[in-house]
């Protein structure tokens, strides 16, 4: 069996199989129906000490009866999803036209309440709904206030908003941005979700753009100067305050995001110890997003991020502070039409264990790495559907992949890159590599590359038109059938067990010719440098560029 450096799962996101409710091979086929669960759910249950709740469009139930509508209640049902209303004026928020939703949509969906600490066995499916944990205004500073989410075969879409959002609970971080730094310890974070071994889960969902509480407007009364936020939630999956994810003892539950605009977000600290979460998403994959403070971090398990250009940009992820990875497989593709990384990170990428691919089109330095890594900058944009093989002396294939979305800039960093001599592949063409003394400066590609982090906001502008819009889902249909596939000639790992068979999944638009910038011709920072048709790899990071090899 051929060494893999990295866990290449691109296009296997959200690896769902069409099925209904109800039907007699749902339990097989991963989404199980009420009773074909109820043992698995019990178990959980007493494992956790936990209440169960099944979710599903004709009834919900609570630890086997029907959900409460008392709002006094620890869980109950209620139609009233935060969102944003469509057709207020400028005082409302800062929504486009196209972030608005009417109210007959929003009221069609069941919001699920969790409304006191503890933990939850959810299961079933929800096809217009959210599930939403608030304890209150103060919980963020009370310990005991921390609730825990067991997913089993839980499936829930939601078009206006969050599929799931953690609202209240115990915030165990300091957002003091004197105090921040890149190690914290969420173990004691109030916002909790296990993948539940066997299990797979999908949350397809959209998003809140920004609501005003409040607003100070000009003179005039034309515009607003000054406002403060009542809501604002940008991922599919997202919390208010530092959440865990983890898997069980043998890491095989499954969480799947498929998302309008951004994937998986926090506010301040996101830790992931576990399972296999799939994010295919609209703009960025994850997000952490407190200036200089949230620190994203990657212990265990397989993190594995499309973006897939619906919104015209997205880092693979983007922390707004640092980016730790311990451990665990990351592939993580960035939108394959703007200049964004596949990792992104305001303070700092530290690299201390795992393996690790991103691709994207901007680099942001990577401040430390206590394992090996490659970064491959290319003189023309590499296209989807190319198959990249990184191969050793031996001849031996140690990175392959199908690539999904464009890129520029490639990162690989794994325990098994060693020391040594490789070569490098596009569609079984050999490549010329020029290695870079000293890291990459300027630009590469007609992109920026090494030399710091990209300025705290700032996005080259996308050429004008209207970005691609996700396809709209059937009614009542949303999160059935979504389909994924692993592109022909990719390198995998998988948890214990067997994958559901995958049908085609839709694969990002194309780029029309001539959009994605070039190298121009006598790049001065690589004309100094000397084509070779292999490459060493030493110790620390590596630094090289990508060209076609000199008939």
């Amino acid at each position: 069996m051929k060494k893999q450096i990295i866990c290449i799962l691109a296009g296997m996101f959200l690896a769902m199989a069409a099925i209904a409710c109800g039907n007699a091979d749902d339990n097989a086929s991963g989404i199980a129906t009420e009773e074909a669960n109820s043992v698995t759910n019990e178990e959980l249950a007493k494992k956790y000490d936990a209440s169960t709740i099944v979710l599903s469009d004709e009834k919900i139930t609570v630890d086997g009866k029907d959900i409460s509508t008392d709002t006094e209640s620890a869980v109950y049902a209620a139609n009233d999803i935060v969102f944003y209303l469509e057709g207020q004026d400028f005082t409302y928020g800062e929504g486009t036209e196209a972030d608005g939703h009417s109210q007959e949509e929003a009221d069609a969906h069941t919001v699920v309440h969790i409304t006191e600490p503890g933990s939850y066995v959810i299961s079933g499916r929800l096809s217009a709904g959210q599930i939403a944990v608030d304890l209150g205004d103060g919980a963020k500073k009370e310990t005991e206030n921390v609730v825990t989410l067991v997913l089993n075969n839980a499936d829930i879409t939601c078009s206006v908003a969050p599929g799931v959002i953690f609202y209240n609970v115990y915030e165990c971080g300091d957002d003091d941005v004197d105090d921040a730094q890149k190690e914290v310890d969420t173990s004691a974070a109030g916002a909790n979700v296990i993948l539940a071994d066997g299990s797979v889960n999908a949350v397809n969902g959209s998003y809140v753009a920004k609501i005003y509480e409040s607003v100070e407007l000009n003179e005039a009364g034309t515009e607003v100067v000054d406002s403060k936020k009542l809501h604002k939630y940008d991922a599919a999956f997202y919390s208010r305050r530092s959440m865990n994810i983890n898997g069980e003892e043998n890491g095989t539950g499954v969480l799947n995001i498929q998302a309008e605009n951004e994937g998986l977000d926090t506010e301040l600290h996101l830790t992931i110890n576990g399972g296999t979460i799939n994010i295919n998403s609209g703009n960025d994959g994850i997000n952490t997003n407190e200036d200089g403070i949230s620190v994203t971090t990657i212990n265990g398990g397989n993190v594995n991020i499309v973006v897939n250009g619906s919104t015209g940009e997205g880092d693979g992820i983007d922390s707004n502070g640092w980016l730790v990875i311990n451990g665990g497989n990351v592939t993580s593709f960035a939108c394959g039409k703007s200049m964004d990384a596949g990792i992104d990170s305001d303070k700092g990428i530290h690299i201390n264990g795992g393996a690790v691919t991103a691709t994207g089109n901007m680099l942001d330095e990577i401040a430390e790495s206590n394992q090996n890594y490659a970064v491959f900058n290319f003189m023309e944009s590499v296209s989807s559907g190319t198959v990249i093989v990184v191969k050793n002396a031996d001849g031996e294939a140690v990175n392959e992949f199908t690539v999904v979305n464009d890129f520029s800039c490639m990162v690989v960093s794994a325990e098994e890159l060693t020391e040594g001599t490789y070569t490098f592949w596009k569609d079984d063409v050999q490549m010329a590599v020029m290695q870079s003394q000293g890291g990459m400066h300027g630009m590469i590609g007609g992109r920026p590359q090494m030399g710091g982090n990209r300025p705290q906001g700032e996005r080259p502008q996308m050429p004008e038109g209207e970005a691609p819009q996700p396809p709209e889902m059937p009614e009542g249909e949303a999160s059935q059938g979504t389909e994924y596939v692993i592109p022909e000639g990719n390198s995998m790992m998988k948890p214990e067990g067997e994958w559901t068979e995958l049908d085609e999944m839709p694969q990002p638009p194309e780029m029309p010719e001539g959009e994605h910038p070039q190298t121009p011709e006598g790049n001065k920072n690589v004309e100094n440098m000397e084509a070779a048709m292999e490459f060493v790899i030493t110790e620390g990071g590596n630094m090289f560029v990508v060209t076609e090899a000199v008939k």
